[in-house]
């Protein structure tokens, strides 16, 4: 594979994780492994972990999979969809847990149109305490109407 393939699978790789993201978290983690993901929305432990970050080592384990099924076994997209997978993941833990619930204080002033919205959309979607009647269950790409 040339570089440019390699950097498009990787491309194709972070842009299927935002769709990946949506789709575990509205059908998965709402869904049959809701006792995972409910101390994410209810906040009534006192650890800093929460079960919910299995979901993060379940990917970051895939990651590390798909780099080592190219190093160990030559296949070759392998490595950049690792990457792919670890670049959303990086972001994802950029964005949701740093930025948005703050489990490090840093980021806390960032004011601008996409920042609002993006905290905006996960604010309604923590409105909703139980498993159903949720919305907006992406992260990096949210609806238009939360920029308003």
């Amino acid at each position: 594979m040339t570089l440019i393939a390699h950097i498009g699978v990787l491309l194709l790789t972070f842009g299927t994780m935002e769709f990946m993201a949506w789709f575990t978290h509205k059908y998965v983690m709402h869904g049959f492994l809701w006792s995972l993901h409910k101390d994410h929305h209810h906040k009534d432990h006192d650890s800093w972990f929460e079960r919910n970050d299995l979901f993060f080592i379940f990917y970051a384990i895939v990651s590390a999979g798909c780099v080592i099924l190219w190093g160990e076994y030559g296949f070759t997209p392998g490595l950049a969809i690792g990457i792919g997978i670890f670049a959303y993941g990086l972001a994802y833990f950029l964005v949701h847990d740093i930025f948005i619930h703050q489990r490090f204080k840093v980021w806390r002033n960032a004011n601008n149109r996409y920042a609002k919205g993006v905290r905006r959309a996960h604010k309604i979607h923590h409105k909703h305490l139980g498993k159903g009647d949720g919305e907006c269950f992406g992260m990096l790409w949210v609806p238009v109407k939360y920029f308003k």
